[in-house]
């Protein structure tokens, strides 16, 4: 059961993943939210705003990148 909903980052270049993940989570305000991101840097800048924000984040690696759950209690 996925109650969460998924952003798609791969092929973006920086700083556009965390554009988009920090609009995706204001917009949101709690709930979960899984980004695909396809390097090292996307990784860590989308890391680094998702704790600024207050979410947690846990990070799973994948075949073609990474997987990052941002979550957050209403």
């Amino acid at each position: 059961e996925n109650m969460g909903e998924r952003l798609e980052v791969r092929g973006l270049s920086c700083p556009q993943p965390v554009f988009l993940t920090k609009g995706r989570l204001s917009k949101m305000g709690s709930g979960v939210l899984e980004v695909l991101a396809d390097t090292g840097t996307s990784r860590d800048n989308v890391r680094r705003t998702a704790l600024a924000e207050g979410w947690e984040i846990d990070v799973r690696e994948l075949e073609d990148g990474f997987l990052l759950v941002l979550s957050k209690e209403p």
